[in-house]
């Protein structure tokens, strides 16, 4: 018993479970075990003075009352102070059960004759508390319970042992002694351990449910990032609902529609202002760079921009390669729309300057806006990006184009809105732009008021170029000096959110910290601050864990009620009735023990007469029938051995497991066997008879009397049927998952029927025994606790009343597992349907490939992402029909229908890369009416040079196909459209840098002469063809395809370029042709 005063170990999951878990269900039971003990001890004292004995002739018995009472008391009042309680608990729990085993033996020796049956129902109560209602571990409640067993066992042997003529009957009582209190520790253990597994179970079911919404809430979070990082928050709810109706749907299936069109999420707005900004000799740059270079600093200028771009109020809506575009104005309107746009192109050529002179790196910043009206929104199924439409956005990146490096070029709309607040010139240029010549509408070029400043500071800020310019080449220059500027990295903000919790970690750490025994048990020692230091986490881990309390279940709650304990939605109940108990088995089984004890310990103080012995045989027959039924499945392998008429039997403990009703019958059933079995001794004997020992002329010296009643029952089985009366009221407590109602009524049942047993109809049994033992001392009168009928009686009302607490404390528990696994099979799947979605997000902005490396357990983004890859296929196919047919009239609703049918071609584009065939096809963006994809890009970086020519190149053909595809595609929708749409493709292969670039809104993109090329090809293109260069003519040429020759076609930046078409005519010819036209 040392264990229950050692120290403490150090904080862990056990012990959080111990002193506070385990501690929140044990606290009430303790209390209410201190009370009945109270109740007990003030109904004995009730009883003694209502059944007209003289409390005073017996000093004994009410100093043992009296000091029961008061130490009950004090222990009650030490119990009742939860914080000491939580100290002591170990202590308290020792004191406790040293106070029940001294009342204990102290009833053993007051009130009369000492015999061997003496107290062993208030023992069995003892040893069944220990277990099930006093905060120990198992192995110390099996100390305490074999330390009182055998405390009884060998008090009486040694006492009893002296005396001769008890000697013949005492060894058969101490051996039904003995086996009582083994039944008593067996269902005492075989209770605590199923109520701690339960208890286990459910703690740990909390903690994963805890687990679960922290991964919830992470997930949510990631998902209000991800959304936020793409769209604005007004479209990101609209478009979450229907990925949601997608999910559930099925992944990748569209929510039916009343109508035959995609969902347009774009909306007009008026007032706002567009800048489009340009690096000038950025191309130039860029092919000096690494990879890694190359994707630093785009990651840095861009940045920079979105920077500058939330300090003016304004949103950055797309990278265009080394173009950059936002807008002021959006989602909410702002009147200083245009300042905020021209305050940025002044900021934005500004930091190029000082980039510029201080590294003598020769770039420049283009800046075009202008103001109006504009169509944003999101189109098409994949890669959203949020865009901005209209004849306006036009114009803004038209005067981009025609501007002036280092200066903002601006429309006399975007003036008028500045009410000078700056000082503008006349752009006074002949407009190359066709565009604009064709507006004729005057433009200008505002004045910055700081650059004559910044021109005077200028040589102090060349001071990098001047030292390491020499030394470095001016890309690497560059992105040293950029570094500087610190932007953030793609996705950095999700690495502040919380990630998600591992299901293998037990506790969060500052929940055990903080529960640390001295902090619990004694809060004048907390730490100041302590309590602040717990996060939400911890918070919410208090608060789940405070929702286990059993005290609750006496409370108004939103699940149960609190008086049925009944859950309020009638489903769930049902489903909680008709749930699997694959337990029931070991209820039945340790049942079988109980009706073995009662059998065993009838055999010794009775004469075995026939009749009982044939009532034993037949019930034995029906509880191994019964343990059969139980245990058939695991008779499996021996049955399949043997006939097939017998392969049916195995499912009989299936049928038991999963059938309430079944269940229900063989519980109750086998209770009333027990019941009916701890009884039957006494069936045998008449309800009335002469007591021979009462007669007026039997001495008290005639010591040869037998012990015997006529009917051959000796006197000494009237308070083992007692006993045996009180292992029938453990055996209710077995079945753990028995509705309360029904153990309340089998326990009403049992109590009548034995109160009316042992104080009616054979009460004279009792009064027979009292007069064999106090024979010749007919005025004496033995205590209370010594009359076998009234010791019966109370023992039968507190076993009623503490089963009565444990059933309604098991009733409650097993319903709160129930309702803590549902709970966390629904936050495991609302967990799983926002990661899907979180997936499907992600996978939205950046291909599946690059996905993984910033969100999940895996994450990544500590480094810019960037790959380079030797073979890729970049396609551009536009609709240039499309500009034409787009206008701006109250007809269109100012072009929103339109863009409803760009939305359309865009979005049965984007069916198309659902297809397996074109799996290998990623998706980068779109521009307008252009559509850019790109294959070879899940290929690891390096492979492609390993492989030969035929191989690494393969995919171009599945570009190909899929660029076929989509002229389909627009053929369909031309024939439901009445429209005349056609295609013109641009293809080229070769080398390309990819990368994620800007924190404020992450894109995927890839960069490189590759991509510049295919975006020629497409724009100098013609209608209805596929235009390829010269080398990737050959690589189709290799692979079936048919090629023939265009010509030489001058391509901006490129100068005069052999080009070819393909021949979509034809499909795959098998063997090459040996000449490409």
């Amino acid at each position: 018993m040392a264990r229950l005063f050692s120290p403490r170990p150090p904080p862990s999951e056990d012990l959080f479970y111990e002193t506070y878990y385990s501690l929140s269900q044990q606290y009430p039971l303790l209390l209410l075990l201190l009370v009945i003990v109270l109740v007990g001890l003030l109904a004995l004292l009730a009883v003694a003075w209502a059944s007209g004995r003289e409390l005073a002739s017996d000093p004994g018995f009410l100093t043992t009352m009296l000091c029961g009472l008061g130490g009950f008391s004090l222990l009650l009042s030490l119990a009742s102070r939860e914080q000491r309680l939580q100290r002591w608990t170990r202590p308290l729990s020792g004191l406790v059960w040293a106070a029940l085993l001294a009342l204990g033996l102290g009833f053993l020796f007051t009130g009369g004759v000492v015999s061997a049956w003496d107290q062993v129902s208030f023992f069995l109560f003892v040893i069944f508390t220990v277990y099930a209602m006093l905060p120990l571990g198992m192995r110390d409640a099996a100390a305490a319970g074999l330390a009182s067993s055998l405390s009884h066992l060998l008090v009486l042997g040694l006492y009893l042992g002296l005396q001769p003529d008890s000697q013949p009957a005492l060894l058969p009582q101490l051996a039904a002694n003995a086996v009582l209190f083994l039944c008593g520790n067996v269902a005492g253990a075989y209770h605590k351990a199923l109520m701690e597994r339960a208890l286990r179970a459910t703690f740990r079911e909390a903690l994963s449910s805890l687990h679960s919404r922290r991964r919830l809430d992470t997930e949510k979070k990631h998902q209000e990032h991800l959304l936020l990082s793409i769209l604005p928050a007004y479209l990101a709810r609209e478009m979450k609902a229907e990925i949601m109706a997608r999910l559930q749907a099925g992944q990748g299936s569209r929510p039916e529609s009343t109508n035959n069109f995609h969902s347009l999420y774009v909306k007009r707005h008026q007032g706002v202002s567009v800048l489009y900004a340009d690096i000038v000799g950025f191309t130039r740059l860029a092919s000096e760079c690494s990879p890694k270079e190359l994707v630093l600093m785009l990651n840095e200028l861009f940045g920079k921009f979105d920077q500058i771009a939330k300090e003016h109020e304004c949103m950055r809506i797309k990278i265009l390669g080394d173009c950059y575009y936002c807008v002021s104005g959006l989602p909410l309107s702002l009147p200083d729309h245009a300042i905020n746009c021209v305050r940025m192109g002044l900021d934005m050529c500004r930091a190029i300057r000082k980039l510029r002179a201080a590294t003598g790196v020769d770039i420049n910043m283009r800046v075009g806006v202008h103001s109006g009206s504009v169509l944003c929104g999101v189109i098409g199924l994949q890669k959203w990006q949020y865009d901005v439409w209209s004849h306006d956005v036009t114009l803004a990146n038209h005067m981009e184009a025609s501007g002036v490096p280092g200066r903002v070029h601006i429309t006399g709309a975007t003036l008028a809105l500045l009410a000078g607040a700056y000082a503008v010139e006349d752009a006074a240029m002949e407009h190359g732009d066709p565009y604009l010549r064709e507006l004729g509408e005057p433009t200008y070029l505002v004045i910055d008021p700081r650059a004559e400043e910044e021109d005077e500071k200028g040589t102090a800020g060349r001071l990098l170029s001047s030292l390491e310019g020499p030394k470095m080449r001016p890309s690497l220059l560059m992105t040293r000096y950029l570094e500087s500027w610190g932007a953030a990295k793609p996705f950095a903000h999700l690495s502040h959110v919380e990630s998600p919790v591992s299901t293998s970690t037990p506790l969060p750490e500052k929940a055990l910290s903080s529960f640390s025994p001295q902090w619990s048990l004694d809060r004048s020692r907390t730490p100041r601050g302590l309590d602040d230091e717990l996060d939400t986490g911890d918070a919410k881990f208090f608060q789940v864990i405070e929702q286990l309390n059993s005290q609750k279940q006496w409370k108004q709650s939103e699940d149960f009620n609190p008086w049925t304990l009944y859950f309020r939605e009638k489903e769930m109940e049902k489903e909680y009735r008709l749930s699997a108990l694959p337990a029931f088995k070991y209820y039945a089984a340790c049942t079988f023990l109980v009706f073995f004890s009662n059998f065993i310990i009838q055999m010794l103080v009775t004469n075995r007469p026939p009749a009982l012995t044939i009532t034993y045989s037949i019930t034995f027959l029906l509880f191994f029938l019964l343990l059969f039924v139980c245990f058939s499945e695991h008779l499996t392998k021996c049955v399949l051995k043997g006939p097939k008429m017998l392969h049916w039997l195995p499912t009989l403990s299936v049928l038991v497991a999963t059938r309430p009703g079944l269940r229900v019958a063989l519980g109750t059933a086998t209770i009333l066997l027990v019941f009916s079995m701890a009884i039957t001794s006494l069936v045998f004997l008449p309800a009335a008879s002469n007591c021979p020992f009462r007669a007026p002329n039997v001495s008290f010296t005639a010591s040869n009397l037998s012990w015997e009643l006529p009917g051959s029952l000796p006197l000494i089985s009237v308070p083992y049927s007692v006993h045996c009366c009180v292992l029938g009221f453990l055996s209710c407590s077995l079945f753990l998952h028995m509705s309360f109602e029904l153990k309340l009524l089998l326990l009403l049942l049992w109590l009548a029927a034995c109160c009316s047993l042992f104080l009616h109809s054979h009460a004279w049994l009792s009064d027979c025994l009292i007069a064999r033992l106090y024979l010749g001392a007919l005025d004496s009168r033995p205590g209370v606790l010594k009359e076998p009928k009234l010791m019966g009686a109370i023992s039968f009302f507190i076993f009623f009343f503490t089963l009565l607490v444990l059933a309604r404390q098991n009733e409650y528990y097993c319903r709160l597992d129930f309702l803590w696994k549902k709970k966390l099979r629904q936050e495991q799947e609302e967990t799983e349907t926002m990661e899907n979605l979180t997936r499907l997000l992600l996978e939205n902005v950046l291909p599946a490939h690059v996905a993984p490396q910033f969100i999940g357990q895996n994450r990544r983004n500590e480094d810019l992402y960037h790959q380079s890859y030797e073979c890729v296929c970049v396609l551009f196919a536009s609709v240039p029909d499309f500009k034409e047919f787009y206008s701006e009239s109250s007809i269109n609703h100012e072009g929103l229908e339109c863009l409803r049918l760009l939305n359309e071609i865009i979005a049965d584009f984007d069916e198309l890369l659902s297809k397996p065939k074109f799996s290998g096809v990623e998706k980068i963006k779109t521009i307008c009416s252009t559509y850019m994809a790109a294959t070879g890009l899940n290929a690891t970086s390096g492979q492609d040079a390993q492989q030969d020519a035929e191989q690494s190149c393969s995919h171009l053909g599945t570009m190909v196909e899929f660029a076929v595809a989509l002229g389909s595609k627009l053929d369909v929708i031309n024939k439901h459209s009445f429209n005349n749409f056609r295609l013109r493709v641009g293809l080229n292969h070769g080398p390309v840098v990819a990368g994620v670039i800007g924190a404020q809104k992450p894109q995927y993109d890839i960069w490189g002469n590759t991509v510049n090329v295919a975006s020629r090809m497409e724009s100098t293109g013609v209608l209805g063809k596929i235009q390829v260069t010269e080398e990737t003519a050959c690589a189709l040429q290799s692979l079936g395809y048919t090629c023939y020759s265009r010509g030489i076609i001058k391509v901006k930046g490129k100068g005069q370029l052999c080009t070819y078409f393909l021949n979509t005519d034809l499909t795959r010819t098998g063997p090459p042709s040996g000449t490409l036209g």
